[in-house]
């Protein structure tokens, strides 16, 4: 079975161990441990750990785990709930589980690639809904009703965007609900940056709780600081999780049982991470912010959500070659845009440590002014 290379993380797994300062870093300031079990209350609970036992994990995940989940929706039970190795886990098993030779998948571009090139493998027809800069990225309701067809299987979506950080509002998730239900197909809505708001106002519901056709998946990656656990979930209504479930036994079977322990902290805790995470994002976008307005070369449609933006630059210069001579003369990671196959952009990520991202875009800056 071929594959699409993974251009994204292709250039990642390249370069991003090599480099000094990462201002490409799409996970909010990932926890140490100590940290993590500090901030919520519970010092010494891996003492509370000693007497578990290290065996397999429970079918679907954690009861406990997937009932602390089903509260952060409106009508969901842990019946609704099952809990993936990350949100690319939970991605890959909707459309392994979901699609069949000859079905059409209408997913956004750009964005994260798994999202458009993980259902070709399974014989779809993949269509792309390109988000447009001078609609400030946001999905064109018309253009996606031209997209779809009978055979329609899958809309995929992104809320909050990646690349982007562009969020999409009630009203547009709402017609996306209703094209879906015209065609009978299910809508993915990759939410793995769910809870990233750069203002309040910007808040988007999750679109299980506005659309009975929605497939959500979610990650303790992004948004709650906890990478290293490489845990995720799906939310769904019950059939599709049920057809999902023999899916699941083929390539996942369980999770480790004591990832899945910390992750119900993390749960039982989240608003005190979201404020952590708030905090981070809101203070280095405002730096982030200032530094596009300060520089000549550079602007972007601002993002309203998540942890990442896709700025433009005005060079004749590829977008890898900008990379990657950003790299080796100044030790500062970007993203290409050529990784998400749109040229003249990158990508980068303000989840960062704030000293990180301050040197990291000064040292950006120096490079630009040698260019000019």
């Amino acid at each position: 079975m071929k594959v699409d290379t993974f251009l994204v993380e292709e250039f990642m797994d390249a370069w991003e161990h090599k480099v000094e300062l990462n201002i490409a870093e799409t996970c909010v300031a990932p926890f140490k441990l100590n940290e993590f079990l500090s901030l919520v209350g519970e010092e010494d609970y891996l003492e509370k750990l000693r007497d578990l036992e290290l065996t397999y994990g429970y079918p679907g995940g954690l009861p406990e785990l997937k009932e602390a989940i089903a509260e952060l929706y409106k009508d969901a039970t842990a019946d609704n709930i099952l809990i993936t190795h990350g949100a690319i886990g939970a991605n890959f098993l909707t459309f392994f589980s979901l699609v069949e030779p000859g079905d059409t998948v209408v997913s956004v571009f750009p964005t994260y690639q798994q999202l458009y090139s993980a259902p070709k493998p399974f014989g779809a027809k993949v269509k792309l809904l390109r988000l447009k800069e001078e609609n400030k990225w946001n999905i064109d309701l018309d253009e996606l009703n031209e997209l779809v067809d009978k055979k329609t299987k899958l809309i995929v979506i992104n809320n909050p965007h990646n690349p982007t950080g562009n969020v999409v509002e009630e009203r547009i998730l709402k017609g996306v609900c209703e094209i879906a239900e015209d065609v009978d197909s299910y809508v993915l809505c990759d939410e793995a940056y769910y809870g990233l708001w750069l203002k309040p106002e910007y808040a988007a519901p999750s679109m299980v709780d506005i659309c009975d056709r929605a497939i959500v998946t979610r990650s303790f990656s992004k948004s709650l600081s906890l990478t290293g656990l490489r845990l995720g979930w799906i939310v769904a209504d019950k059939e599709v999780i049920k057809q999902m479930a023999p899916h699941r036994q083929y390539t996942i079977l369980s999770c480790s049982i004591l990832l899945e322990k910390l992750a119900l902290l993390a749960v039982q805790n989240i608003e005190k991470i979201y404020e952590r995470s708030l905090e981070i994002i809101r203070r280095n976008y405002e730096i982030m912010k200032n530094w596009v307005e300060k520089e000549p070369l550079i602007n972007w449609i601002p993002p309203k959500g998540g942890s990442t933006a896709f700025p433009r630059y005005h060079l004749d210069m590829p977008s890898e070659e900008l990379a990657v001579r950003l790299i080796k003369e100044t030790g500062v990671f970007i993203v290409p845009g050529s990784s998400f196959e749109i040229e003249g952009h990158f990508r980068v990520g303000y989840g960062n440590k704030t000293e990180t991202i301050k040197e990291g875009l000064r040292r950006f800056s120096e490079f630009l002014e040698k260019l000019t």
